[in-house]
């Protein structure tokens, strides 16, 4: 069969292998890499059902990573899946009735973004040794709280790579901040920004497209890189947990091999539920995508009306990783709605760029009926917090909480009850006074309190790395203006 080669939704003039697509981070042209296809699994095959999260991951990896051997991809699997994770199920799967929450934040950061970040290091190292590069990587990353510290932890003191962090200083938890700013490492960065996660993302995207400070930089010995989830080595990694739930359902006598089941994905940058649908692409039997979004609803209007506009109030909710007007991801399912038409793709982007706003045609909108939106708002978020802590004795963190009223939402009007996966995103303890306001519990004002507060009274445990932080000192305390971000870069790389 022809190999999976990678280019750019915007044209196919670049055809990539995948350790070139991911040493690169975002193609040439602007746009975003996208595998040439979609490697099909085969639901007959029993052994399947006999895999743990590892052996599934080194299958799943070995089908998109042709330029991977065996050995080298055995060697990112066991590295990235390993004893940083708390759960030897890596995921772990909670069920309430006819939803499963597909628990993702078990890894070292306590949140999903772990289970990509934690292989991508070792997917770029291994990227490097094959292609025998030679410059120094810049990773530059742009976050809304999560990525940003799983990037630092599984970047931290690699040699032969560097990490730039740029966060929204008053758009991140307490708990998220404290988890970037105590970061150790000689090659990492962290600098706050007065703005939002938008403003952070979209200064990364001009950084990596200047050609000028590109130039500049070889000269030095560097090249970027992005562990952003605009980079296909943190997207296609995030398929793999959602084809191993599917199994670990079937395992558990939730449902029968075949059975269809739906998946909602709390999301504000689309690359979550994005990995679903490419798992669905690969012949999984997914139905319906709920896509979930909070009070930055700009993704459930686009999904109700095929019109993507960002000229909207922005909000700071009580679920700061969602707070997002620009998706990034979107570009990639685009492509897939066009039907791989670059030309298409690259009209919107240019559309989006100049006027901050994009309709596609009836034809996309019509592919787009496998997707449902919707949003909660912030008292809606805590709502259902204690809903479920009342119903289940379960505790949610306010993402998931947000996936889960949509998901409620869903059954409620369209009387569909097929099995449900929700991605449970993040621990609630990262969010903890939030957490604590919708189960009623006293707010402490302090987040060490807090936190042990609501282990005390949900019966639960603190994770010991959230814990720890109490006793580390801040290294990265920097603010800048976000039209000083290239003068950040810059000074990191001088030093």
């Amino acid at each position: 069969m022809e190999p999976i080669y990678y280019s750019s939704t915007r044209s196919h003039d670049e055809k990539q292998s995948f350790s070139q697509a991911v040493l690169d981070g975002i193609a040439k042209d602007g746009g975003l890499f996208v595998p040439s296809r979609f490697p099909k699994v085969d639901l007959s095959n029993p052994e399947w059902l006999s895999m743990d999260y590892q052996a599934t991951a080194q299958k799943i990896l070995s089908l998109f990573l042709d330029d991977f051997t065996p050995e080298e991809l055995s060697t990112c699997v066991t590295k990235a899946y390993d004893h940083k994770f708390s759960s030897p199920q890596i995921t772990p799967i909670t069920t309430l009735g006819a939803h499963s929450f597909l628990e993702l934040f078990h890894g070292p950061t306590s949140a999903f973004k772990d289970m990509a970040l934690s292989i991508l290091p070792h997917f770029l190292k291994t990227s490097i040794r094959k292609l025998g590069v030679e410059d120094e990587i810049v990773i530059l990353t742009a976050t809304s709280g999560d990525t940003g510290k799983a990037a630092l932890e599984g970047f931290a003191d690699v040699q032969g790579v560097k990490i730039i962090v740029f966060y929204p200083t008053d758009g991140v938890s307490d708990i998220q901040k404290l988890q970037m700013t105590t970061q150790s490492g000689d090659n990492v960065a962290v600098f706050g920004i007065e703005g939002n996660f938008d403003d952070a993302q979209r200064g990364v995207k001009q950084i990596f497209l200047d050609k000028a400070l590109g130039s500049e930089l070889k000269k030095m010995g560097y090249a970027f890189s992005s562990a952003n989830s605009i980079n296909i080595g943190r997207l296609i990694p995030q398929v793999v947990y959602y084809v191993a739930a599917y199994f670990s359902l079937v395992k558990s006598n939730k449902i029968s091999m075949g059975d269809p089941i739906n998946i909602a994905v709390p999301t504000g940058n689309f690359g979550n539920i994005l990995a679903a649908y490419y798992a669905k692409l690969m012949g999984m039997p997914f139905a319906k995508f709920i896509c979930a979004s909070n009070v930055n609803n700009v993704l459930t209007d686009f999904i109700k009306t095929g019109v993507y506009d960002t000229h909207r109030d922005f909000f700071a909710s009580n679920t700061p990783s969602m707070d997002i007007l620009v998706s990034s991801n979107l570009e990639r399912f685009l492509y897939l709605l066009s039907g791989e038409d670059t030309a298409i793709v690259r009209s919107l982007m240019n559309t989006l760029q100049l006027e901050g706003r994009y309709e596609i045609t009836p034809v996309m909108k019509h592919r787009m009926q496998d997707f449902y939106g919707g949003y909660a708002t912030e008292s809606e978020t805590l709502t259902t917090i204690s809903k479920a802590y009342d119903d289940a004795h379960y505790v949610l963190d306010p993402h998931t909480a947000v996936a889960y009223k949509v998901a409620l939402d869903y059954t409620e009007k369209t009387g569909d009850t097929t099995h449900t996966l929700i991605a449970a995103t993040a621990s609630p303890f990262k969010f903890s006074d939030s957490v604590a306001k919708a189960l009623s519990i006293p707010e402490t004002g302090d987040a060490f309190e807090q936190m042990a507060l609501l282990a005390q009274t949900t019966d639960t445990v603190v994770p010991t790395a959230l814990n720890a932080l109490k006793r580390m000192p801040v290294k990265h305390g920097d603010t800048i203006k976000c039209d000083h971000m290239l003068d950040a870069v810059r000074s990191t790389l001088k030093k």
